[in-house]
């Protein structure tokens, strides 16, 4: 990893910071965190965040009131910083990417090795884009607020440290996080693990019509447009379930299916191991992401899109 975030920045009087659509607790945790660091690094800068605002789910994370989540129209930023995905999937925060002076893009994403801004590090070996943030801060700069917000962005993207991304580099710098003695068990409990009454309706009901293909190495759920308002479910209420589907013994990849309004479908993903890489499935939809973790959206039927999705893996199980 090799940026010297400083030197680019030091004469920067405004920096802009934002992560991708649908902001997850690595993208969260990263961008809160750089906004700290940079903000006792740079005190005479102005910085900010711009992100979609964030699911009811992690309603405990630290900072979350500093998240601007109304994208107004304003003057170019010096600095414009995109964390944790490509330019492209910024969503409103994308015209001041396009209107700063100067854009940086950290990420540790491999389907963006090259980078989209005009500095640009990419670690795609990385589990997490908080392994990045946390390399490039100083020590001397470092405080108990910045090691929760880097523990929550590796926790989130590893499962807490369950999911085969996690290296022994993952492990090292989460123990030097703990080591400013925040409350991590809390923070999990209050960011990862706590779920909406909504969720477990939801599940429940995406139990009862799972489905099972090649012999029970796919499993697939899914929640109906009517469903999600006979519960009073949102988007917010979906995270989770996929993982709950992917648990199931037996089971090499799971795939949760939720209708964000009437014909528009949106898939998660996740796979147990390399049998069945997502990534490559959630590309053929304009979709994409980790290998073992992906996602992507379809219009149309809700049939036409499992038989596609079915046939996708299929190619790899043979």
């Amino acid at each position: 990893m090799s940026l010297d975030l400083y030197a680019e920045l030091k004469e920067a009087k405004t920096i802009g910071i934002t992560g991708h659509i649908k902001p997850d607790g690595d993208c969260i945790g990263s961008c809160l965190a750089l906004m700290q660091y940079l903000r006792k690094r740079l005190p005479e800068a102005k910085v900010e965040l711009f992100l979609e605002e964030p699911e009811k789910a992690m309603a405990g994370i630290p900072l979350r009131d500093t998240i601007i989540s109304d994208f107004p129209e304003r003057e170019p930023f010096d600095v414009f910083i995109v964390c944790d995905t490509n330019a492209e999937r910024t969503g409103d925060a994308h015209k001041y990417f396009k209107a700063a002076k100067k854009t940086l893009n950290i990420d540790h994403h491999i389907s963006n090795a090259n980078g989209t801004g005009m500095v640009n590090l990419v670690v795609p070996g990385a589990a997490a884009c908080g392994e990045i943030i946390f390399s490039l801060i100083e020590k001397e700069y470092m405080d108990a607020q910045i090691a929760e917000l880097l523990y929550m962005a590796l926790a989130h993207d590893t499962g807490v440290f369950h999911f085969s991304n996690t290296t022994p580099d993952t492990l090292r710098i989460a123990a030097q996080l703990i080591e400013y003695k925040f409350d991590f068990s809390s923070m999990l409990d209050a960011t990862f693990f706590s779920r909406p009454k909504e969720t477990n309706l939801l599940l429940a009901h995406a139990l009862l019509e799972e489905r099972f293909f090649f012999d029970g190495k796919l499993l697939i759920g899914y929640s109906t447009w009517k469903r999600m308002r006979e519960v009073g479910a949102t988007r917010d209420d979906t995270g989770g379930i996929v993982e709950r589907l992917r648990i199931t013994m037996g089971v090499e990849c799971a795939m949760y299916i939720y209708e964000k309004k009437p014909g528009q479908w949106k898939a998660s993903m996740r796979s147990s191991s390399d049998l069945v890489n997502v990534a490559k499935v959630g590309e053929v939809y304009g979709g994409g992401g980790h290998d073992r973790a992906s996602g992507c959206e379809y219009n149309g039927d809700l049939e036409d899109f499992i038989d596609g999705l079915v046939r996708e893996v299929g190619k790899q199980i043979g």
